[in-house]
C-alpha cells in the first residue's frame, strides 16, 4: 500500500474529503510534494509557521535542546532552562499584569485551562462566549464556540455558557456578578475575519472590570505580529486578564498557553493542589524552538513589513468575482458569492501552486494568513495565479 492508502486507512479522518497532498520538504514559504511540485503556502499551517516553515534559527535551537534533554517530568516540578527562559521573554512583551505563564500542549488546551481559572478564581458559574467564534475542539472548549452545527453532535456540553453577538451592546449588558469571565477572540478569525470596534472593545474591558469578571482574549490566531502588532489586544489600548496563546506560539512545535497575573494563576496552587497539571505541557524542545521563533521575529523587524504586505495583497486581489477583502495585517478573507464558488477557485490555486483554503464559519471566504517572511515577489505571483483563476471562472 502507498502512503496515501495507508493514510485513509490508518490515520483519524476529520472529513470526508482531506486534501492528501504528500508535502515531502518545507522551507521559507515554500511547500514540495512528492512529486517535485512547488505551492506558495499563503497559510502557513494555519497561522503557526509566522517564520517561515524550518526557519533555520528554530531548527537549530531544536538541535541543540535536544542534545541536552527531552522530556524531563510532569510539568511544574522540574525548573527547565527553555520553559523558564520563554516564560521570562513572553512576559517581558506583554502588559505588567500578564506575567504568569501556564505552557500548554496546544491552543484548545489554554482555552480549557483558562476556564477552569475564570471559574476558581471568581468562584463564579457562568461564562461569556460569542456567536461564530473557534477557541478549539475539546469538551470545554467545544462548549463555547460559537456554532451549533459543531456543537450539537456532543451534548450535553457544559452548563452556564452564554452565546451572544459579537460587538453587541447586548453581550456588554449581559455580564453581571454571575459572570467568571468573558471569552473571545480579538478578531474574529473562522467568521471570516472580522474585528470589533474601538469602542465595543474599551467598553467590554471596562464593563468587567466593573463586576470583577475576568476578560479572556484568545490571540492563538492573531499573535506574534500576525495582524501588525506583537498581540492584538495593543492595537485596542487595553489589557485582557488572560491571554490566550498557541499556533505560533511554537514556532512550528506544538506549544499553547494562557497567561494571568499570579495572584489569578495561583488560584491552581492549592485548595486543590495541583489544580491544573499537564504531562508534556511546554515540553522544552517545544520551548527552544519557540524562544527562538520570537526572537527571529523581534530581531528581523517582521512585524513592521506586515501593514504593507497587508496592503500589497488588497491592492492586487481586484476582480469582479471578488466581493470584499477584510483583513487585519496578514489575517485576510477574500469573501465570494458562495462557497461553491470560493471551492473552486482554492482547488484551482493548489491546481497552479498557492494553496490556501476557507474559513470554519465562512465557507465563501478564503483564507489569506501565510509566514510572515512572505516576499513582494510572493504576493505578487499568488495574487496573479488568484487572479487568473477568477477569470477562467
Amino acid at each position: 500500500m502507498n502512503n496515501r492508502q495507508l493514510f485513509l486507512q490508518h490515520v483519524a479522518q476529520t472529513s470526508p474529503a482531506p486534501l492528501a497532498i504528500e508535502i515531502v520538504k518545507a522551507k521559507g514559504t515554500k511547500l514540495w510534494d512528492k512529486q517535485g511540485k512547488e505551492y506558495i503556502d499563503l497559510i502557513a499551517g494555519i497561522s503557526v509557521c509566522n517564520v517561515g516553515h524550518r526557519n533555520p534559527k528554530v531548527v537549530k535551537a531544536i538541535k541543540k535542546q535536544a542534545d541536552d534533554y527531552l522530556h524531563l517530568l510532569v510539568y511544574g516540578e522540574f525548573i527547565e532552562t527553555p520553559e523558564v527562559q520563554y516564560a521570562k521573554m513572553l512576559t517581558d512583551h506583554l502588559p505588567a499584569s500578564l506575567n504568569s505563564v501556564y505552557f500548554t500542549n496546544s491552543g484548545a488546551e489554554a482555552t480549557e485551562g483558562a476556564m477552569k481559572l475564570a471559574k476558581r478564581f471568581t468562584g463564579r458559574p457562568n461564562i461569556i462566549a460569542f456567536n461564530k467564534s473557534y477557541h478549539g475542539s475539546t469538551q470545554g472548549a467545544l462548549s463555547i464556540i460559537g456554532d451549533e452545527y459543531f456543537r450539537n453532535a456532543y451534548r450535553p456540553l457544559l452548563p452556564g455558557i452564554k452565546h451572544l453577538e459579537y460587538n453587541s451592546h447586548e453581550a456588554i449588558d449581559a455580564i453581571d456578578e454571575q459572570t467568571a469571565c468573558v471569552i473571545l477572540e480579538t478578531v474574529q478569525a473562522e467568521k471570516g475575519v472580522y474585528a470589533p470596534s474601538l469602542e465595543w472593545m474599551n467598553s467590554l474591558r471596562q464593563k468587567c472590570t466593573e463586576t470583577g469578571t475576568l476578560l479572556i482574549l484568545d490571540e492563538i490566531q492573531t499573535g506574534f505580529g500576525r495582524t501588525g502588532s506583537l498581540w492584538g489586544f495593543e492595537q485596542y489600548y487595553i489589557t485582557p486578564d488572560i491571554v490566550l496563546l498557541g499556533k505560533a506560539l511554537g514556532g512550528g512545535m506544538p506549544l499553547g498557553a494562557f497567561i494571568a497575573d499570579k495572584k489569578i494563576m495561583n488560584s491552581f496552587t492549592e485548595n486543590p493542589v495541583l489544580g491544573h497539571i499537564t504531562t508534556f505541557g511546554g515540553h522544552p524542545v517545544c520551548c527552544a524552538a519557540g524562544m527562538a521563533a520570537m526572537k527571529f521575529l523581534l530581531k528581523n523587524k517582521l512585524i513592521e513589513s506586515v501593514k504593507e504586505k497587508e496592503f500589497l495583497f488588497r491592492a492586487l486581489l481586484k476582480h469582479p468575482k471578488i466581493q470584499h477583502v477584510r483583513s487585519r495585517g496578514l489575517l485576510m478573507a477574500i469573501e465570494f458569492d458562495s462557497f461553491d464558488t470560493n471551492k473552486k477557485v482554492i482547488d484551482a490555486c493548489i491546481m497552479k501552486g498557492v494553496l490556501t483554503d476557507w474559513f470554519l464559519f465562512g465557507a465563501n471566504c478564503m483564507r489569506i494568513a501565510p509566514p510572515l517572511t512572505i516576499s513582494k515577489k510572493e504576493i505578487e505571483r499568488a495574487c496573479e495565479i488568484i487572479v487568473e483563476v477568477c477569470n477562467s471562472l
